[in-house]
């Protein structure tokens, strides 16, 4: 059984609490954060950072940095506004905030500069969720819209442009405020569920760019884990319970609950304000406005560990892979030279304001680029053609080592697309081929039947 920490941060300034998922023993206490509500992010392992909100009527706010052996902050970051929700993709190439006046901020991890901002919603954004793939990115906010956006079309100065809007769907049929989202596998493909605080939970095709089921519950949902296997979804709601809801039913329901609701893991005062499946896809973690955190058997409904964060509320809960460098030896000697010689370096704050003079450097993806003939390109070919050119760049001004692993994925994808342009092409002659070989047979048929009379 491979490790997992369960790392939990809250409102008030409790610092943030990790723990060995398995065996409860409580880590490092990281100290000084007061996050906000999706505002807590592993970034791809490396060191967590979140968005501070110490004083809500603050016109300015920060996001801070942490390396694992060390518990006290190591970057502050001054963005140009207070941010909400901050969302890692999976290599930790990019950190994206949502901000309080609607803007949403992409930047570059290794290098810290701003690469794109836009205006996303008309009130604060309040989560934002990566597709698994890594191609959208979902954000969802306090005038209860949820917007899906397409990083290609972010990137893509051209396409921006031209469009009428910039966002790939805008579904709008939450009343109130949205309070969490939960994506899917599948990519372009999966169903995402987001939750609000009108009392509904509803599930999207991005697929059909359409609803698919919306879901009434007895209390505001402030918390929602999709299942990996995607029967079900869990949905914390400000009554205490953890409310099961079915995402393949018919429509029945055996309980009072409500339609689609097949039951609940248990009943608690305090309201449910976080959740987080473990790898295994059994284990579900939540967090309380207590300061409680639980580990619940899904399989057997059953508590199998209580841990305590602090006396104020728990806000955000994480469940990660430690990286190597924690072991508890280097834990107790968080302080010594040691393990500064060993802690890992971080990269640098995160820029205010973009900076146009570096425009040339920036990573970009032109993907409208006009063929040379009439015939339009297959989009596989597009994207080779805007990998390729993003290799080029980080070859020349990626000098540091999160370059090089950027590069080496953008390799990977490139030859991944290849393969499919490959795969595309065959495809194309097969039924060329098929459609040469109709047209041929029926002009013999037609000669053979001249001849005959």
């Amino acid at each position: 059984m491979e490790a997992e920490l369960v790392i939990a941060s809250s409102a008030t300034d409790a610092g943030i609490g990790c723990w060995d998922l398995h065996s409860g023993a409580e880590h490092l206490r990281y100290r000084s954060c007061s996050s906000p509500p999706h505002g807590l992010v592993s970034v791809a392992g490396l060191f967590l950072a979140s968005s501070q909100l110490r004083d809500p009527s603050s016109s300015s706010g920060s996001v801070l940095y942490w390396s694992w052996n060390k518990p006290h902050v190591e970057v502050k970051c001054f963005p140009a506004e207070p941010i909400n929700p901050l969302a890692s993709n999976s290599d930790g190439t990019y950190i994206v905030g949502g901000g309080v006046s609607g803007e949403i901020y992409l930047w570059e991890v290794a290098t810290g500069r701003l690469l794109k901002k836009w205006h996303a919603h008309y009130r604060a954004v309040t989560c934002l969720v990566f597709a698994d793939d890594q191609s959208l990115l979902i954000s969802g906010a306090e005038d209860g819209s949820v917007r899906v956006w397409s990083l290609l079309m972010i990137f893509d100065d051209m396409r921006r442009e031209q469009a009428r809007h910039i966002y790939k769907y805008s579904f709008s049929e939450h009343t109130l405020r949205v309070t969490d989202i939960a994506s899917g596998y599948g990519g372009c493909n999966a169903i995402i569920v987001s939750a609000s605080e009108d009392r509904t939970c509803k599930v999207w095709s991005l697929s059909k760019g359409k609803l698919l089921r919306s879901i009434v519950f007895p209390s505001i949902i402030d918390a929602i884990a999709l299942d990996p296997g995607e029967h079900v979804f869990y949905a914390g709601g400000k009554d205490g319970k953890i409310y099961i809801a079915s995402l393949n039913s018919q429509g029945t329901s055996n309980n009072s609950y409500g339609m689609h609701i097949i039951g609940s893991l248990a009943d608690h005062s305090k309201a449910v304000t976080c959740l987080a499946f473990a790898a295994d896809g059994v284990l579900l973690v939540s967090g309380y406005e207590d300061g409680i955190v639980r580990v619940w058997d899904t399989k057997t409904h059953n508590i199998i560990r209580v841990l305590k964060h602090a006396k104020g509320p728990v806000n955000n809960i994480l469940v990660v892979r430690p990286p190597l460098c924690l072991n508890p030896q280097m834990l107790l000697n968080s302080q010594s030279s040691s393990v500064r010689r060993h802690g890992s370096s971080l990269p640098p704050p995160l820029e205010k304001y973009t900076n146009s003079t570096d425009e040339i450097v920036e990573v970009k993806a032109y993907l409208s680029t006009q063929p040379t003939s009439n015939e339009p390109l297959h989009a596989s070919y597009i994207s080779i053609h805007t990998m390729n050119n993003q290799i080029k760049e980080l070859q020349q001004h990626g000098s540091s080592a999160a370059a090089g692993m950027e590069m080496e994925r953008l390799k990977h994808d490139c030859k991944r697309s290849m393969q499919m342009a490959e795969r595309w092409k065959t495809m194309y002659e097969n039924v060329h081929q098929f459609c040469v070989n109709e047209l041929l047979d029926g002009d013999q048929a037609e000669g053979c039947n001249g001849n005959s009379t």
